[in-house]
């Protein structure tokens, strides 16, 4: 979440101005703006009320050493005072954390403030060309992935989807679970209502990415499905000056010669306003190339969060300085490196061949050598009469 001090100096207007650019509700900046000064205003009551404790327990102290307790009415009466008094701290202090929820709850819904080179547009067909690389294949008649799939015989989509249902780095095998506490501080948990897969009673959700739910788009084959392996960046930076933006750009490169390296065509875009998350201050996509459809498909995103989610986390920077009158937060990146089915997918439409798909070179030390992979079956799924003559 946002800095709430950005919301109590002049750079509310730079909040509205980034909310305006997102297509959000400019409206919830002057309802965080409303709830923090109700917040600070039953804080400081609070506050003169514990002052007030604090003097009436002193006088009690002094009452009864003075007196050596033999003034019992009216130590009786002081005491009582204080508890009253104890009484209202207590009913004081739930309405000040309640008011402290009704605030975070608002602030959260507030997107990160976007960084000056974002495209201002709500509609990602308007997404920023940056660069491309490699070569297209333009050729006719190429076979998507699906029917590549079944005439290589690498996967059962039909029994698959029985099972399954429809749709500079330390390598860390994450968990599949978390608390509902760990993941809404990372995640827009309101956008995922009906993406996320959660245990009911249970308080945990699958960990998931925003590939999960996409309308029905590219759902035959392997390309979109609910689970689904692959590699992130995650890297943590210095707040201070442009580290974190060095750190997005040396991400996607490495996202970029990865897919080179496939020899898989594809192109970087700058993510539209419009489309971005809460947590991003600014995206990249790579999309590849796919042959056969003659379009660019999504492979990799690639983030900025800034401090926005290590806000929520409470991941500081540092050790606060005398002069800083605030805490730092470190900046938060994530980037795909591979979403294995997405690449595998590319891949076979990129080195198909008339009887079968070609093994990259790159990839082929991991094949045992294997450098072409024959037909075996036809696209509706029979056995394919070359494929006697290619074993």
């Amino acid at each position: 979440m946002l800095d709430v001090n950005l919301f109590r100096t002049g750079k509310a207007d730079l909040v509205r101005e980034s909310e305006l650019h997102r297509f959000a509700a400019v409206e919830l900046v002057d309802e965080v703006i409303a709830l923090d000064d109700a917040w600070r205003r039953q804080r400081f009551n609070l506050d003169k009320v514990r002052q007030e404790l604090n003097a009436a327990s002193k006088r009690i102290g002094k009452l009864m050493t003075a007196t050596g307790n033999q003034d019992e009415e009216e130590t009786k009466k002081l005491m009582e005072h204080t508890n009253g008094i104890k009484k209202r701290q207590a009913a004081m202090e739930t309405e000040v954390d309640e008011a402290k929820a009704a605030l975070d709850a608002k602030l959260m819904a507030v997107g990160n403030i976007l960084h000056k080179s974002v495209p201002i547009c709500d509609d990602e067909a308007n997404n920023v060309v940056l660069r491309r690389i490699g070569d297209q294949r333009m050729e006719e008649g190429l076979k998507n992935h699906r029917d590549l799939c079944v005439m290589l015989d690498i996967a059962d989509l039909k029994k698959g989807a029985a099972a399954a249902g429809g749709r500079g780095y330390k390598l860390m095998q994450t968990p599949h679970m978390m608390t509902k506490e760990a993941m809404a501080k990372c995640a827009q948990l309101s956008q995922y209502d009906e993406e996320l897969y959660k245990l009911e009673g249970e308080g945990k959700f699958l960990i998931a990415t925003k590939e999960a739910g996409s309308h029905g788009r590219d759902t035959a084959g392997i390309f979109r499905t609910h689970e689904f392996q692959k590699i992130e960046q995650f890297c943590i930076t210095s707040p201070d000056g442009d580290c974190s933006w060095e750190m997005l750009e040396e991400m996607i490169k490495n996202s970029e010669d990865f897919y080179r390296e496939l020899g898989i065509a594809g192109q970087v875009v700058n993510v539209v306003s419009g489309a971005l998350n809460n947590a991003a201050a600014k995206k990249y996509d790579l999309e590849g190339w796919f042959p056969a459809s003659k379009a660019y498909r999504e492979l990799v995103s690639c983030s900025n969060c800034t401090d926005y989610q290590a806000r929520r986390l409470g991941i500081t920077y540092g050790q606060r300085r005398r002069d800083e009158r605030c805490k730092k937060y470190v900046h938060t990146l994530n980037s795909t490196l591979t979403a294995t089915e997405r690449t595998l997918c590319c891949i076979l439409e990129t080195y198909q061949k008339e009887d079968g798909v070609e093994v990259p070179k790159v990839l082929q030390p991991f094949m045992c050598g294997i450098e072409f992979l024959p037909f075996k079956k036809t696209v509706d799924g029979k056995p394919d009469a070359r494929s006697k003559s290619n074993k």
